[in-house]
């Protein structure tokens, strides 16, 4: 097997793997866009998502290519604010916020504490506001964002999948026991919980991916959430292609999604990545 058995050597073997990042202005989001999202009340609402330009994830998982949209360096002190009101100014009204950062929105290394009633402020025109974060982060700078904040604060946080011995392997540095323990301070907290489900991670076999991804978004929902995103894996990150990585296929996909549906305890997504399946 190529990909290191041993946990310290992987971040430097993932790295090692990868193909050159995009270069980007930390004043400008790097992208931005309006979408139509139902929520949870059955209401379908226009949703302002906006892809922050931040300093990569710490966390260096197999899975992952958003660090290609991400900067080697903390951004200035103010730029975050200023790349959200660019977004804004070029975006039609909506009444949802997302604010994605190819990473952890609680991580101060990206997101600056210092800009967080800015950020709060431009939030504050919308009834709810989703960002995202690995479970480690959750705590008293989740709660401190969360108190800026007029309307609900929801976090997305990626399970990726419920099989242990894969989950150790995608380098996340996450267990079950503390994605848990996280959701339940979310819970406690008043705070949405969003969950981000892996169809068919690395090292996982077609014919055992159904059956994976519908436990996922059992424990999902056992842990309190309110929504469920499917993400089919895919291939572009150097890593993947290196230990011969598969995507799902599309027979699959349609299952795990109708599984979903199905249990009817949430909303169920599916992000397609842009793939057409």
């Amino acid at each position: 097997m190529i990909y290191p058995e041993a946990a310290f050597e992987r971040d430097r073997w993932i790295v090692g793997e990868r193909p050159a990042r995009n270069l980007l202005d930390p004043r400008r989001p790097y992208g931005f866009f309006n979408e139509r999202e139902l929520q949870a009340s059955g209401e379908t609402v226009d949703v302002s998502t906006i892809l922050l330009t931040n300093r990569e994830c710490p966390w260096r998982c197999l899975m992952c290519d958003l660090w290609r949209n991400t900067l080697t360096e903390t951004v200035p002190l103010g730029a975050i604010p200023e790349q959200i009101a660019y977004a804004l100014a070029r975006l039609t009204p909506a009444r949802v916020v997302k604010l994605y950062n190819s990473g952890s929105f609680f991580d101060r290394a990206a997101i600056p504490l210092e800009d967080y009633g800015a950020i709060a402020a431009q939030a504050n025109q919308f009834e709810r506001t989703i960002v995202e974060s690995h479970p480690a982060l959750i705590g008293e700078t989740c709660l401190r964002f969360r108190d800026l904040l007029e309307g609900q604060l929801e976090v997305a946080m990626g399970l990726e999948t419920v099989h242990p011995d894969i989950l150790a392997r995608l380098n996340k540095r996450m267990s079950l026991d503390q994605f848990s323990r996280a959701a339940g301070v979310l819970r406690a907290s008043g705070i949405d919980l969003r969950v981000f489900i892996l169809i068919k991670p690395p090292f996982m076999r077609e014919e055992e991916a159904l059956e994976w991804t519908a436990r996922a978004l059992d424990f999902a929902f056992d842990c309190g959430a309110t929504a469920a995103t499917l993400i089919p894996t895919r291939g572009g990150n150097g890593a993947m292609e290196r230990i011969g990585h598969e995507p799902p296929r599309s027979e699959t996909i349609r299952a795990a999604l109708d599984y979903g549906l199905r249990l009817g305890r949430g909303r169920v997504f599916l992000d397609t990545w842009g793939t057409g399946n």
